[in-house]
């Protein structure tokens, strides 16, 4: 069952669960001449928050249901609007969504696939969600995109990093504005060389699942067309907390270098595991021993504390950068909460934005029109520069961020610094390319 939140009464009873196979929840409208799945007949609209609220990426979950609210209450012309100030697109003026309140509706994706579509399957049948939002796996969100395409709503992927989710799993029912495992490889080889040299023994540990697999395969092309050699690539289980026994054959392995390829709360552990092993006091074939974290988060970060420093890594977007839609999403969001956002909240709510900019721009609900206004679309002015949602598979293209645990951190929020800004054009890559083969984006569903 879910553990959906409801905000609001009366919500819509539609379709059940009939012979193991999601039954698509309609409801038509006197005079309609194309009805889809869940379209919205009073005064407000339903989206539906999926994210992990407990599990390993709890943290991530928390941060990117800030951000969720707090686009909720900008598009509704609550607060100081955020980043509907600096977005290049106009069409969102504060007053709802095609002038309807937006609502919402909460689930637990428990860091597990199942129970994610269990959560967005009651979001959709029982609460009428219109569109489905989340994430922090990429288990996960493969799982719920293909569950979307299957009932009639969009998807707007959250945190999935996954190489898979815009790759071999895409759905044309569902976009991702953060980036990928390709595009962290192409940003931090360059810079790896450059800092640890070309001749270097890469050992990985690697969360067992698509997004881990996919970063992995990624990281390893990337540094091995500058020079790299890897010793070892080992499997590890995302409900792993003590890594003790993965990093111990580290040390006898010949490796200089350890990419850890794990999220959230398993690349503290890991990591933390790693120093208290004194990796990074060795000397290893006449060179400091070093360690690699492919995929950062600020809360990741924060957790690992002194462990950081120094340690190189890859992020879709961070606080700390000076445009203009950056410094409206972080004073809105601190002056609600506290303190900075991390970069799942920022892609959380750019994809709410994104959501109900294309409604507006279609002005219709309907998936396939939102699907047709989200397709090619270029945009500016949400934090990471001129950015591009290609038609061919729904990724987002836009610069990437790598950073570097800081040296010297004045808080608990800046243990990251910005490396370097990679240019989008670095990151592309054809629609075609090996590692996103296979799969078909296939054609939208409206559910009707």
């Amino acid at each position: 069952m879910s553990n959906s939140n409801f905000t609001r009464r009366g919500v819509l009873k539609t379709g059940a669960i009939a012979g193991g196979s999601l039954a698509v929840p309609t409801i038509f409208t006197a005079g309609s001449a194309s009805a889809f799945t869940n379209e919205p007949t009073g005064s407000s609209v339903t989206l539906g928050f999926n994210v992990p609220q407990t599990g390993p990426y709890a943290e991530e979950g928390a941060d990117e249901l800030r951000a969720y609210q707090l686009a909720v209450e900008h598009l509704n012309g609550e607060g100081d609007g955020g980043m509907l100030n600096t977005f290049s697109s106009k069409a969102l003026k504060g007053n709802g969504i095609l002038g309807k309140k937006v609502e919402y509706v909460t689930g637990d994706t428990q860091t597990k696939s199942d129970a994610a579509r269990a959560s967005a399957k009651s979001m959709i049948e029982k609460d009428g969600a219109i569109m489905i939002t989340g994430g922090s796996s990429s288990g996960v969100a493969v799982a719920v995109q293909g569950l979307c395409q299957e009932a009639g709503v969009i998807f707007m992927a959250a945190l999935t990093h996954s190489n898979d989710t815009t790759g071999k799993d895409k759905k044309a029912n569902g976009f991702r504005h953060f980036f990928n495992a390709y595009m962290s490889g192409a940003a931090l080889a360059p810079v790896l060389k450059n800092a640890y040299g070309a001749e270097r023994r890469a050992y990985h540990l690697t969360a067992d699942y698509t997004w881990g697999w996919t970063q992995q395969e990624s990281v390893q092309a990337a540094t091995e067309a500058m020079g790299w050699q890897t010793v070892n690539n080992v499997l590890t289980p995302l409900a792993t907390t003590d890594f003790s026994s993965y990093i111990a054959p580290v040390l006898n392995s010949g490796a200089d270098v350890l990419v850890l390829n794990h999220y959230g709360g398993n690349m503290v552990n890991s990591l933390t595991n790693a120093v208290q092993f004194g990796l990074r006091d060795k000397m290893v074939n006449g060179k400091q021993f070093e360690i690699v974290v492919p995929l950062y988060s600020e809360l990741m970060a924060k957790g690992a504390g002194e462990n950081i420093k120094g340690v190189y890594g890859s992020m879709n977007w961070n606080w700390q950068l000076g445009d203009e839609g950056t410094k409206a999403f972080v004073q809105s969001f601190g002056q609600k909460y506290g303190f900075p956002p991390s970069n799942a909240a920022q892609t959380s709510y750019a994809q709410t934005l994104l959501y109900a900019d294309a409604v507006e721009r279609a002005g219709s609900f309907n998936p396939c029109a939102v699907v047709e206004a989200l397709e090619g679309f270029e945009f500016d002015g949400l934090g990471n520069g001129p950015t591009l949602y290609r038609a061919e598979d729904h990724q987002c293209f836009k610069d990437v961020l790598v950073m570097k645990g800081s040296d010297n951190p004045t808080s608990e929020y800046d243990t990251l610094e910005i490396v370097e800004v990679t240019p989008r054009a670095q990151v592309e890559y054809a629609p075609d390319h090996p590692m996103f083969a296979g799969g078909d984006l296939g054609t939208c569903n409206p559910g009707a």
